[in-house]
C-alpha cells in the first residue's frame, strides 16, 4: 500500500489511538472540555455581585418617565456606616426657646413612620456649644438643626452634616440623600406649620431624577474573562505540548518512523485531534455562557462569540505545535504552560486598557501586539463585550461583525480583523512548527540544515543530507579514520571479499545486507550555552569501518560488550542515526539515499533495545497501529494481530494495558512489532532481556522459525543465546569487528583448551612449605601452576588428561581432594576475547 491509501490508514490508525489516549486519560479530557463550566460559573458570581452593588442606583437602567420619590423620614442613626455608640439622630441649637423646643419636639413626634425618642435627640444652646460637642464626639451624629427666632413670624435655620460619600461591603452611602434632605424637610414642614398655627398643614415635597440613559455596566467578561478564558485554553495547551514532548521523549515517534510512518499522516492526525478538542470545548464555553443568562453570549450573534473562542484556542494548538519541538521533557510542559498564562495575563491587562488598539499608537506596534493570541481574546471580548454594555445595545450581527460597534468611539480593529489575524498567525504557527520540527535535533540528536527547504531534493521527496548537533553549536571536522588491516583472518576475508563484490559491482542474490566500510564518528562540537560559556565535545569514534556480508534465510548475531558500537550500527542501518562514512545496502537499496531508508523502511522491523510502547495501550492495540502504519491490507490486520499475539503467548494479555505488562511481557511484544508485515530483515536489539527461561525458549523458537525467508541481525550479551539461534557471529569491540564466523569456527579457533578445577586438602602430608603455614595456599597454587607449565606443554587428549592427573597427584608434597576438566567454551571464549580487546 502506498501514496494516499497509506496516508489515509496511518491517518485513521493515528486518530484512532489519540481518541484511546483521551479515552484512557479521562480527568485530563474533562478538563479540556468542561473546565469552562468552572470558570465560567466564577464570572457569573462576580457579575452577580457587581449586579448587587449596583442594586440600589438607577445608573445603569434606561430612566425615561422617572419616579417620584416621597419625602424620606429621618432615619436611625444607627443607619449610618461607620457610626459610633451611643449616638443620636441629629442634635441642635436654640432650646432658651420654647417655640423652637415644640418645633423640635414636633420633628420627632411627625418623623414619617417612625417618631424619633426624646433620648435619640441633643439639645444645646448655640451654635457654638454643637461644634465643640461634634468635636469632641466624632462620629456619633449623622446631622445638626441650628435654629433661630428673630421674630414671631420670622424663624431662621441653619443645616450641618457631613457631605463624604462612604462605601461599605460595596455599598455606597450618599449622606446628601440619606440625612440632609430628610432633616431639611422635617425643619422646613414643622417651621411652617407652627408660624401658620395649623399643626395638620399639609407640607409635601418629592424628589425626581432626570430621565437619562444607562450607563456602561462593568461587565466582568470584559474584565476577568480574558484571564479565564486563557485559563480555559492553557488546559488544552498545556496537556498538548505534554503528549507531542512525551512521544519524542520516549522515542515513540522514532519507532513509527521506522516503521514508515509518513510526517504529513503524523501532523495531520494531531490537528485533526486537537481541532475537534477545540471545537467541542469553544461549543461549551458558549453554550454554558448562555445557560448563565449572560448578555454577551444571548445579544452577540451565536456564530461570531463561537468562532472567537474557537479560532482562539485553535491559534494556541498551533502556537503549542510550535514551540514543542524547543522542549525536550515533557515535565517541563506544565513550567512553559504557566509562563506563557503568566505573560498572557499581564499583556491582557494593557490591552483591556486600549494599548495599543487606538489612534494614538502605530500600526507596526498594533501588528507586532496581535502576534501574541490571548491580546487578541482579550481585544475581541472588549469589543464584544461593550456593543452590549447597555440594554440599548443591540450587540453585534454576523453583518456587522467587519464594522464597529455604534457606541465604539476610537475604533481602530474589528471583529473580522480579530478573525483574520487568528486564522492567518495560526498558519504561520503551523509552518514554523513544521520548520521547527525539521532544524531542531530529535531525540538521537538529528536535524535538517536550517535551509533544508530550498533544497529541490525535499520537494522532490529525495530528501536532504541531515546533520547532528543543536543549531548554536559549531561541529568540528572530525579527523580521519585510519584504515587498519584486521588481525583476525576471518575478518580480513569478509573484508576482501565484499570489497570486491562492490569494486566489480557484483550482485549476490544470497546476500541481504552487505555492510561496505560503514563508519559513524560522533564530531567534536562548541557549544555555547549560557553566560558565553562555550562547551567543547571531543570527537567520537564509535563504529571504525564494516565490512560483511549478511545473507539470506540467516541469522547473524552481533556481540560485544558494552560500548562495542552494536546498537550505533543497528541506528545507522535504520536511519536513525547518519552514517560518516562508508554505506550499505539493504536488499539493493543504500541506507544513505532517502529515498533508499524510505523502502528500506517498508521490508524491514526492528525490536529495540528498549520497548517503546504506551503505558495506556493495549498489546492489541500496539500491533493494530503497528500494522496499519505499516500498511498492511485492513481486512487482515485483525488476523494478522491474532496470530502475532498467538505466537508470543500474550492471547490472554491482549486487552491489558502495555503499562501492566512485565518486562518480559513487554519485550515479547515489542518483537511481536517487529515481526508484523513480514519484513524482509528483522533487526532485535537484545529481544529476551528480562525473561524468565520458559519464555525465553519459546522467543527462541519464534525466533527460529522467522529466519526462513529473511534475514535476522541480533544482538545479545548471551552467548549460549548466539550458540541456539545464529547461523554465523560476529564480535564487536572498540567499533570494529574482532572476528566473525560460526559457533563452531570460533570455538575452534578461540575456545581451544581445558579447564582444570582443583580442590587443596588441609594436610601437606607432614612437609611444611618453605615460608609456613601462612603462605600454604599460595605455595600449592604455585606448584600446580609450575606442573603444568612443563607437563602439559602439549594438545591434550583424553588418556594424556588422566596420565597427567596421575602424575600431578605423585609429583606434589601435598593432597588435592578433588578435580574437574572441562572444555572451554563459548561464553568463556567471549569473556577472555573481550577482556583482551
Amino acid at each position: 500500500m502506498r501514496g494516499f491509501a497509506l496516508l489515509y490508514l496511518q491517518f485513521k490508525a493515528l486518530l484512532k489511538k489519540n481518541l484511546l489516549l483521551s479515552w484512557r486519560n479521562k480527568r485530563a479530557t474533562f478538563l479540556q472540555l468542561f473546565s469552562s463550566l468552572f470558570f465560567i460559573f466564577l464570572i457569573f458570581c462576580i457579575q452577580k455581585s457587581t449586579d448587587a452593588q449596583n442594586a440600589n442606583t438607577t445608573a445603569y437602567q434606561v430612566v425615561r418617565d422617572p419616579k417620584p420619590l416621597m419625602a424620606p423620614a429621618i432615619p436611625p442613626c444607627e443607619d449610618k456606616f461607620f457610626v459610633k455608640l451611643p449616638c443620636f439622630d441629629f442634635v441642635w441649637s436654640g432650646n432658651e426657646s420654647q417655640t423652637i423646643g415644640r418645633i423640635v419636639r414636633a420633628i420627632r413626634e411627625n418623623n414619617p413612620g417612625r417618631p424619633i425618642p426624646e433620648s435619640k435627640v441633643k439639645s444645646f444652646s448655640t451654635t457654638g456649644e454643637v461644634d465643640e460637642w461634634l468635636s469632641n464626639n466624632r462620629m456619633h451624629v449623622p446631622g445638626a438643626l441650628h435654629f433661630s427666632e428673630v421674630n414671631a413670624s420670622v424663624i431662621s435655620y441653619g443645616l450641618q452634616t457631613n457631605s463624604t460619600p462612604l462605601a461599605k461591603r460595596g455599598e455606597f452611602e450618599d449622606p446628601t440623600l440619606k440625612f440632609q434632605i430628610p432633616l431639611q424637610i422635617a425643619a422646613e414642614r414643622e417651621i411652617a406649620r407652627s408660624l401658620i398655627g395649623d399643626p395638620n398643614f399639609r407640607w409635601t415635597v418629592e424628589l425626581k431624577e432626570f430621565p437619562h440613559p444607562a450607563m456602561e455596566t462593568l461587565s466582568a467578561i470584559a474584565l476577568v474573562g480574558p484571564t479565564f478564558f486563557l485559563a480555559i485554553a492553557m488546559f488544552s495547551f498545556v496537556f498538548q505540548i505534554g503528549s507531542l514532548v512525551s512521544e519524542k521523549e520516549l522515542k515513540l515517534r522514532q519507532a513509527m518512523t521506522m516503521m514508515g510512518l509518513l510526517d504529513s499522516a503524523y501532523w495531520l492526525s494531531w490537528f485533526t485531534w486537537e481541532g475537534t478538542m477545540t471545537l467541542l470545548s469553544s461549543l461549551f464555553i458558549t453554550l454554558f455562557g448562555m445557560m448563565f443568562q449572560f448578555d454577551f453570549f444571548l445579544n452577540n450573534n451565536f456564530a461570531v462569540v463561537f468562532l472567537v473562542f474557537f479560532l482562539f484556542q485553535l491559534n494556541m494548538v498551533g502556537f503549542a505545535f510550535m514551540l514543542s519541538p524547543f522542549i525536550s521533557k515533557s515535565s517541563s510542559a506544565t513550567t512553559i504552560g504557566f509562563s506563557i498564562f503568566i505573560i498572557g495575563f499581564f499583556t491582557q491587562i494593557v490591552t483591556i486598557n486600549g494599548f495599543p488598539y487606538s489612534d494614538t499608537f502605530s500600526q507596526a506596534l498594533q501588528n507586532v501586539w496581535s502576534l501574541f493570541p490571548p491580546n487578541l481574546l482579550a481585544q475581541a471580548l472588549k469589543l464584544l463585550s461593550d456593543a452590549t454594555a447597555t440594554p440599548e445595545d443591540i450587540g453585534v450581527s454576523w453583518s456587522r461583525r467587519t464594522k464597529c460597534a455604534p457606541n465604539d468611539e476610537e475604533c481602530v480593529i474589528t471583529i473580522n480583523d480579530i478573525y483574520i489575524w487568528l486564522v492567518s498567525t495560526f498558519f504561520v504557527w503551523v509552518v514554523l512548527a513544521i520548520y521547527f520540527d525539521n532544524i531542531i535535533p530529535n531525540a538521537s540528536g538529528v536535524r535538517r540544515s536550517i535551509l533544508y527547504f530550498l533544497r529541490p531534493g525535499y520537494w522532490t521527496g529525495r530528501g536532504g543530507k541531515e546533520k547532528e548537533g543543536g543549531i548554536c553549536s559549531c561541529i568540528g571536522s572530525a579527523p580521519p579514520l585510519e584504515h587498519i588491516t584486521p588481525d583476525d583472518e576471518d575478518v580480513l576475508e569478509e573484508e576482501n571479499l565484499v570489497k570486491t563484490q562492490a569494486r566489480e559491482g557484483a550482485v549476490d542474490p544470497d546476500v541481504a545486507v552487505q555492510i561496505r566500510g560503514l563508519a559513524k564518528t560522533y564530531p567534536g562540537s562548541r557549544k555555547i550555552g549560557c553566560c558565553c560559556k562555550c562547551k567543547k565535545t571531543s570527537p567520537y569514534h564509535a563504529v571504525k569501518g564494516l565490512w560483511m556480508n549478511l545473507a539470506k534465510d540467516q541469522l547473524f548475531c552481533l556481540l560485544g560488550p558494552n560500548g562495542a558500537g552494536k546498537t550505533t550500527a543497528i541506528n545507522c542501518l535504520t536511519g536513525i542515526t547518519p552514517v560518516t562514512g562508508g554505506d550499505a545496502l539493504i536488499y539493493g537499496y543504500s541506507i544513505r539515499s532517502s529515498v533508499g531508508m524510505s523502502k528500506i523502511r517498508k521490508i524491514i522491523g526492528v525490536c529495540p533495545q528498549f520497548d517503546i510502547l504506551w503505558n495506556a495501550l493495549s498489546g492489541q492495540e500496539h500491533l493494530e497501529l503497528f500494522s496499519s502504519i505499516r500498511g498492511l491490507p485492513p481486512p487482515t490486520i485483525k488476523s494478522v494481530v491474532q496470530k502475532s499475539l498467538a505466537e508470543v503467548r500474550l492471547i490472554e494479555a491482549a486487552k491489558v494495558r502495555a503499562g501492566s505488562y512485565s518486562g518480559g511481557m513487554r519485550r515479547r511484544l515489542s518483537v511481536a512489532a517487529a515481526l508484523l508485515g513480514d519484513p524482509k530483515l528483522v533487526i532485535l536489539d537484545e529481544p529476551t532481556t528480562g525473561m524468565d527461561p520458559i519464555t525465553r525458549r519459546h522467543v527462541w523458537d519464534i525466533i527460529e522459525s522467522a529466519k526462513k525467508g529473511r534475514a535476522i541481525i541480533l544482538t545479545t550479551h548471551s552467548m549460549e543465546e548466539a550458540d541456539v539461534l545464529s547461523d554465523r557471529i560476529g564480535i564487536m569491540a572498540k567499533g570494529r569487528l574482532r572476528c566473525i564466523g560460526t559457533s563452531i569456527r570460533l570455538k575452534s579457533r578461540f575456545g581451544t583448551g581445558f579447564i582444570a578445577n582443583i580442590s587443596f586438602t588441609g594436610s601437606n602430608n607432614g612437609l611444611s612449605p618453605p615460608n609456613g603455614d601462612a603462605v600454604a595456599t599460595t605455595y600449592q597454587q604455585e606448584s600446580v601452576k609450575q606442573f603444568f607449565k612443563n607437563v602439559c606443554c602439549t594438545v591434550p587428549t583424553d588418556l594424556n588428561i588422566l596420565s597427567s592427573f596421575k602424575e600431578l597427584a605423585s609429583h606434589l608434597s601435598f593432597t588435592f581432594s578433588a578435580s574437574g576438566c572441562g572444555a572451554k567454551g563459548g561464553e568463556q571464549s567471549f569473556l577472555d576475547f573481550c577482556h583482551s580487546s
